[in-house]
């Protein structure tokens, strides 16, 4: 057989030489004609011994049967599989009517052969050539009835047509060919289902080891297939993600789009794409718990013809987490270059109006002082100038020390000194000196320190800074006949001060900001009260120099609570190292921050 095979895969055309299936028709339709013509061939010889000398019509049917020889070369030459199948229905349906016409017409033995030309026509495959083999028999089997019926044909020799062997020859041999043309209809059937076989094996082996996860969905979203690569993106046996398992595990938000994209692509008839988070199982999550990841589903119709209602849709789901993740660090940095800019902005309006504004007093009540022989000028008058000289002064120096001393903190370049105070007197000595400006505000400033609060390991300058921002910002924002409270307590092994006041309060989309370099709640032109915005950034870094914690809590209108945690047992060592709280300052505004700093130093 293997031989066979062989010399009949020699004469295939080459158009089915690549394609299994292709192959194996050709090899079917030529195999049965090449053995039959030959078996012919072969037998005349004994036919003319037993027979004797044969007539026209018995050469001719011999001759006939080498017609399959020509068939079989037809299609070995051109490759014309459905054209060589009707070449093979006129050839067998012209050697009957030959014949049947001789030997009694529709009586014949030979009409039976009639019935095998459509049986014959079925390996084609082809609908076009199965009709007219059908119509060519009963064309066949009309004309032999007509002709038969008018006594056109010619008079049958009695003998044979009443010969029982002829008809049994020709009911047999009819039998015979039709089992043949039924064992390659079950030849090509299963060499069909083992290239379907062959097939399924080739995708889902791709299925199998594809990264992607590949669906199949109804039009409301159950899953009827999911490949394993599930297992591997979300941890559970894909099983158990069959039904609705898989939606399940969409997060609440994104159900909406994973329904309407299914939906949409079954219903529309063209691709779609959504994005959505998936549950993953703990054991596959990197903390140990339940996470979510980003996964986008490509989905598109099955079968377009398919009515709605039993549209199903072949999607592809692949993990795009890092692509997210690397999506909201853009995003994240977009908004740090952002604050960067605003900060920059803030600086140089800030520093324009705080530098300026005491700048020009020292200059024009200097230049007063200067002139005093021709203004007339007074003891009294040039003793409030010189006053006023020193305040704007020190005012001038108090701004350069905050950013200098922020500057320094956002570097790490700024050094305590740690030792054992007690803080209490520090405290009230912090309360007394900012007690003229709360009397002069109209602000009632009440201090509540327990006695016997335990000594502080810390920096006490760094804790008299601390204070006097908080309280001196509180009195600030508060109105006049408002009530600033300052108390301080241990719990556990830190100690808690707390300022807390009436004022304005602070919004809420402020108060996750505050404590940013230069960042004034509220508008920043609408300057009711003067200030660099350094204050509270400097509570914090310093707060944080400390191993400290620094929490704010206010509502517009009702006042605000500033807290501040200090451990009682600081130690140097961590004092060393940069605190990870005076990180907020943007690396694009701290080169200018110490440029700007050292030119003010300078002009003042």
């Amino acid at each position: 057989m293997s031989l066979i095979r062989d010399c009949l895969d020699a004469l295939l055309h080459p158009s089915a030489q690549y394609d299994a299936l292709t192959r194996a028709r050709h090899r079917a339709f030529m195999a049965p004609r090449l053995l039959g013509s030959l078996a012919a061939l072969a037998s005349f010889p004994v036919f003319l011994a037993m027979r004797g000398a044969p007539t026209a019509t018995e050469v001719a049917a011999f001759a006939w049967l080498t017609a399959p020889i020509l068939l079989s070369w037809f299609l070995s030459r051109t490759g014309r599989y459905e054209g060589a199948h009707v070449l093979s229905s006129l050839a067998l349906a012209g050697l009957v009517m030959t014949v049947a016409a001789t030997t009694g017409g529709i009586a014949s033995f030979a009409a039976v052969w009639l019935i095998v030309i459509p049986i014959e026509a079925a390996l084609s495959a082809s609908r076009r050539v199965v009709a007219f083999a059908f119509a060519l028999a009963m064309i066949c089997a009309a004309l032999l009835s007509v002709l038969g019926h008018y006594h056109v044909l010619p008079p049958a020799d009695p003998a044979v047509a009443a010969n029982s062997m002829l008809v049994g020859f020709g009911v047999v041999s009819a039998i015979f060919y039709a089992a043949g043309l039924a064992f390659g209809a079950e030849s090509l059937a299963r060499t069909s289902v083992a290239l379907l076989y062959v097939e399924e094996d080739r995708y889902r082996l791709l299925a199998h080891n594809m990264s992607d996860v590949l669906s199949r969905h109804s039009r409301n979203g159950a899953v009827r297939f999911i490949s394993p690569a599930a297992e591997i993106m979300l941890g559970v046996p894909a099983s158990r993600l069959l039904g609705h398992g898989l939606f399940d595990r969409v997060h609440v938000a994104d159900r909406p789009a994973y329904l309407t994209a299914l939906s949409d692509a079954a219903r529309g008839g063209e691709s779609r794409s959504v994005e959505f988070r998936l549950r993953r199982d703990a054991a596959w999550s990197q903390g140990g718990g339940t996470d979510f990841i980003w996964v986008e589903m490509r989905c598109r119709p099955l079968d377009q013809a398919a009515a709605d209602a039993d549209a199903e849709v072949v999607a592809v789901i692949r993990d795009i987490t890092e692509r997210k993740t690397q999506e909201q660090a853009l995003e994240q940095a977009r908004n740090a270059a952002e604050q960067a800019d605003a900060s920059k902005t803030r600086f140089l309006a800030t520093m324009s109006h705080e530098l300026r504004t005491p700048l020009n007093a020292i200059i024009g009540f200097s230049e007063m002082i200067a002139q005093e022989d021709v203004l007339g000028l007074d003891a009294a008058r040039r003793k409030e100038y010189a006053q006023l000289i020193n305040d704007s002064g020190q005012h001038l120096l108090s701004v350069v020390n905050g950013i200098l001393d922020m500057s320094k903190m956002e570097s790490g370049n700024f050094e305590i000194s740690p030792e054992p105070f007690a803080p209490r007197p520090a405290l009230l000595n912090c309360c007394n000196l900012m007690a003229l400006k709360a009397r002069e505000s109209g602000v009632d400033l009440v201090t509540r320190v327990a006695d016997d609060l335990p000594n502080l390991n810390g920096d006490p300058r760094a804790f008299k800074q601390i204070v006097l921002n908080l309280v001196s910002n509180a009195i600030k924002f508060t109105e006049r006949g408002g009530k600033v409270t300052v108390s301080a307590a241990v719990e556990g092994s830190r100690l808690v001060l707390r300022v807390s006041d009436t004022g304005v309060g602070i919004a809420a989309d402020d108060l996750k900001r505050i404590g940013d370099p230069f960042f004034q709640a509220g508008k920043t032109y609408q300057r009711r009260h003067e200030g660099t915005g350094l204050g509270l950034s400097i509570v914090k870094g310093l707060v944080g120099l400390h191993n400290g914690e620094l929490n704010v809590e206010s509502k517009v209108g009702e006042g605000t609570t500033v807290s501040v945690a200090l451990p009682l047992a600081f130690t140097p060592q961590a004092a060393s190292e940069p605190s990870s709280n005076i990180s907020t300052l943007k690396p694009a505004l701290r080169s200018g921050l110490q440029e700007q700093a050292q030119q003010v130093k300078k002009s003042a």
